[in-house]
């Protein structure tokens, strides 16, 4: 079988898990995915240093083995695509078989399986085409904190949009409702005894940046 020429890529999903690169940092990024992709899943540690460098920022976006380092969102990307590209080929087959084994006219296009649109569109079944933007807009609006809608996104959209009960999410609004609309993912309004506004605000800042780093460090975004 050909080399798979492509993978996945979420625009979202990389904007926001590349919030704080310049991009400068982007560039070196996306050309070292390219080069997990193009080279079997795994850079070589040299070609990888020389590229990286002492820089942090995308080092931490990468896991270190013997054979060299890889992106862990992009390994399961490619994954996915394998196993969804074997399986087609095998219904295929399959539809082949039973028509040469029944001597029934030719195979049709229609005959194989087709995804639906939404699918092919990267749509989940069962939910409203959603972005990120439109999570935070609406988190924002109800007066929640844009980590808990980044928070919310991605745990949904990381599962097919399938909540832990595995049952498919149907009204994302509905289930941000029931579930994450808690105190404390409520932006915090500012107390009337503060005696600094600014010094607040920038506390409140770091707060959410750190909780936006433990979601890289876990390997939450891309």
């Amino acid at each position: 079988m050909a080399k798979d020429p492509a993978f996945l890529f979420y625009p979202s999903d990389f904007l926001t898990g590349t919030m704080f690169m310049n991009n400068e940092q982007i560039g070196i990024y996306i050309r070292l995915l390219c080069s997990q992709h193009q080279h079997g899943g795994v850079i070589d540690k040299i070609s990888f240093n020389s590229l990286v460098g002492n820089n942090d920022i995308i080092k931490a976006k990468f896991t270190e083995i013997d054979l060299g380092f890889y992106n862990e969102r992009l390994a399961s990307e490619m994954e996915k695509r394998n196993k969804k590209s074997n399986n087609i080929s095998k219904a295929v087959k399959d539809v082949w078989e039973k028509r040469k084994e029944s001597n029934a006219i030719p195979l049709k296009s229609d005959a194989i399986p087709k995804e639906s649109k939404r699918k092919r569109k990267g749509i989940p079944m069962g939910i409203v085409n959603v972005n990120i933007n439109e999570v935070k807009d609406y988190f924002k609006e109800k007066g929640y904190t844009e980590i808990s809608a980044i928070k919310f996104f991605e745990y949904y959209s990381v599962a097919d949009w399938k909540d832990s009960n595995d049952k498919q999410v149907i009204n994302w609004k509905q289930k941000a409702q029931s579930v994450w609309f808690t105190d404390e993912n409520k932006i915090k309004e500012v107390p009337k005894d503060v005696p600094n506004i600014a010094d607040w605000l920038w506390e409140r800042n770091k707060a959410e940046e750190k909780q936006f780093q433990e979601m890289k460090d876990r390997g939450e975004l891309w």
